[in-house]
């Protein structure tokens, strides 16, 4: 397939890219760029692409496309919460517009990177499945599933979207993110002795590997129409369902000498949930996640000690937040987090 791949130069598009080629699909790019330069190591060799930010999206760039994977979005709960009114715009407003411009293009199937996340506060109870309720409890989460319910909309005899609710993704990439839970716990170990955990550590949290979503997305790319038309799917492995103390343990484990540090000061977390992942293992035989968590906090720990990896950048150029006000207070992006001219 000729595949377009939004946030090629992003956490996860970096790892998808080859991934995708290596399964024969013909990849081009769209990216703003805004984290393409957090590398950590050598640069990837990224597909051929055009930066342009997501809101300025023109019928040019689906044209000939076969498939779309839409990745690239404001990233997290802070960012989300730091901004709101960006997180709709982009997140939200400008998915749906390329969307409707793909199904306008006669792009067939819409890959749509959701998250476990719009779960939300559902508790650690039952296995959270697809058709459980909605409680999203940030704007990052809400965004997320405003599209979800736009684009059922848009689903039709010739377009299919198809609604990815990844689990919380976790590690290495060239282009690293420290932002979230098992890559931020295995750099404060390394770099502190210490696995800093600040809720109480009860929350659970549904983990997967970078490298899982990837192959999920492309085996969802190429999988029948009617086993994925306009459905949702949890994407993960109910292995990798762990309280963040139980990631806590794996971290200390995976780098000798640390110790776990559960300071409790930000409380429980609403955001706590077990989920169900059998919906997609069901309508792709064969799919199952290979990572797990204490594979990926090894993984984590030798690539960091590897290409040496810094306090400064762990906290400045490999936090999305850190990168943008950086970006923000050299001028180098306006109010709105478009390159100035």
């Amino acid at each position: 397939m000729r595949v377009l791949l939004t946030g090629h130069q992003g956490y996860l598009g970096t790892v998808m890219a080859p991934v995708l080629a290596a399964a024969g699909h013909e990849v081009t790019g769209l990216d703003s760029g805004l984290f393409a330069d957090c590398l950590l190591g050598p640069a990837p060799a990224d597909p051929p692409g055009r930066r342009v930010d997501l809101r300025d999206v023109t019928a040019e760039d689906v044209a000939g496309v076969d498939a779309v994977i839409h990745l690239a979005a404001l990233s997290n709960d802070p960012l989300g919460s730091l901004a709101p009114e960006l997180t709709y715009d982009i997140n939200h407003h400008a998915s749906v517009r390329l969307a409707r411009l793909a199904r306008d293009a006669g792009v067939r199937r819409f890959l749509y990177a959701s998250t476990c996340s719009v779960y939300g506060a559902a508790g650690g109870g039952e296995l959270v499945g697809e058709d459980a309720p909605l409680r999203p409890v940030t704007p990052y989460a809400e965004s997320k599933v405003r599209v979800e319910d736009d684009l059922h909309e848009l689903a039709d005899g010739d377009f299919t979207p198809v609604f990815m609710r990844n689990a919380t993704a976790f590690g290495f990439s060239p282009r690293l993110r420290a932002d979230i839970v098992l890559n931020n716990l295995v750099g404060h170990a390394l770099l502190s002795g210490e696995v800093l955990v600040v809720s109480d550590g009860t929350p659970w949290r549904p983990l997967v590997h970078a490298a899982d979503i990837a192959r999920a997305f492309t085996a969802a790319l190429t999988a029948p129409r009617e086993a994925v038309h306009d459905r949702a799917f949890n994407v993960g492995s109910e292995v990798n369902n762990v309280t963040v103390a139980e990631i806590a343990d794996q971290v200390a484990a995976a780098v000798p000498g640390s110790k776990v540090v559960i300071t409790g000061e930000t409380g429980a977390d609403p955001r706590s949930y077990r989920v169900d992942f059998s919906r997609f293992r069901a309508a792709v035989p064969g799919f199952d996640c290979e990572w797990t968590v204490k594979q990926g906090a090894l993984e984590l720990a030798d690539a960091y000690r590897g290409f040496g990896l810094t306090r400064e950048d762990f906290e400045q150029r490999f936090t999305r937040l850190a990168v943008l006000r950086a970006a923000s207070g050299a001028g180098t992006v306006d109010d709105t987090l478009r390159w100035r001219p």
